[in-house]
């Protein structure tokens, strides 16, 4: 059986849909009760992410975790101290979970952690690689990369094998933030002042990471790795938009406006965040996930994009 932890989240609720749809037997793990689960599929109600949670009864019977939840990145985080607020959850809540689940004889536990970790721009042509020498810039990073290096320690005492995904952007029906923001610019017919960015970013799918994640459930190529993920096809901002107003049967224009200009007006409205994330380039090298797992992302991009699209229309 497997535990997916973080059930109702964007991830892990698409995770349980497919697992329930393969026919493998499925514990999801929630904060709340009033949850709708496949069926076929055990839900159970284990409260937050913290150091003192009991885990006993979710872990009963488990050979796989994977453990999806998580403290998430917010652009406007309220907390006092950010950092301290993610280790809480997403390194003492993570490194918790994994002691007892190594404890109670769970075999494999596969851990969602971000690109995040790597960092947050690459220059062009020379993407992140999965060995690369972490440098993570927020928080949220931070906290990531510290519940693998706790991760790692655990399976090296335990014998429990670990599996470590790290995804950039994911996409798909559901998306909310940046995306679905990208999304709606889209769809309103404003011009946009976009058309001048050249960068590479890669993104995946959100069935590209299930699918991935799945593979790493049983694959023993997997064990104790750590893997990049993408939809193997990096578009430049401009390629985006084109191809979300594609997806979308809309007309696009786009501005060329020089991208100092947009760094400049970005400066002055505080938001050197948001020009960073359209302006640069950020890509990831997936080679090893595919050499050592034999994976292929089975979704393209342009049906990515078509399903995050047709899910905000249906929404």
């Amino acid at each position: 059986m497997i535990l997916v932890t973080g059930a109702s989240g964007f991830v892990g609720s698409a995770l349980v849909a497919r697992l329930a749809l393969d026919g493998i037997e499925t514990r999801a793990c929630f904060r709340r009760d009033d949850v709708c689960v496949p069926d076929g599929v055990h839900a159970l109600r284990v409260g937050d992410l913290t150091v003192d949670n009991d885990w006993g009864q979710a872990l009963r019977g488990i050979v796989t975790v994977v453990h999806a939840a998580a403290r998430v990145h917010v652009m406007d985080d309220t907390a006092m101290d950010c950092l301290a607020e993610f280790r809480r959850i997403n390194v003492q809540g993570t490194l918790s979970l994994a002691r007892q689940a190594a404890a109670a004889g769970v075999r494999r536990f596969v851990f969602i952690s971000s690109i995040k970790v790597n960092g947050e721009v690459t220059k062009l042509g020379i993407p992140f690689s999965a060995d690369d020498i972490p440098s993570p810039r927020d928080p949220y990073g931070v906290s990531k990369m510290e519940a693998e290096q706790g991760l790692r320690e655990i399976a090296a005492q335990t014998g429990m094998e670990m599996v470590i995904i790290r995804p950039p952007l994911v996409y798909g029906p559901g998306v909310k933030a940046n995306f679905a923001a990208l999304m709606r610019a889209v769809q309103s017919g404003w011009p946009l002042p976009l058309g001048a960015i050249r960068n590479q970013r890669s993104l995946v799918a959100l069935d590209n990471l299930v699918d991935l994640i799945v593979t790493c459930v049983s694959h023993s190529g997997a064990a104790n790795q750590t893997f990049l993920v993408s939809d193997g096809r990096d578009l430049s901002t401009k390629d985006l938009l084109c191809g979300l107003a594609h997806a979308a049967d809309v007309r696009l224009l786009l501005i060329p406006v020089p991208v100092w200009v947009i760094w400049a007006g970005a400066t002055v409205l505080g938001i050197r965040g948001t020009a960073s994330r359209l302006c640069n380039s950020l890509q990831v090298d997936i080679s090893k996930t595919r050499n050592l797992l034999g994976w292929t992302p089975p979704v393209s991009v342009d049906e990515g994009l078509r399903r995050a699209v047709a899910g905000m229309k249906k929404r």
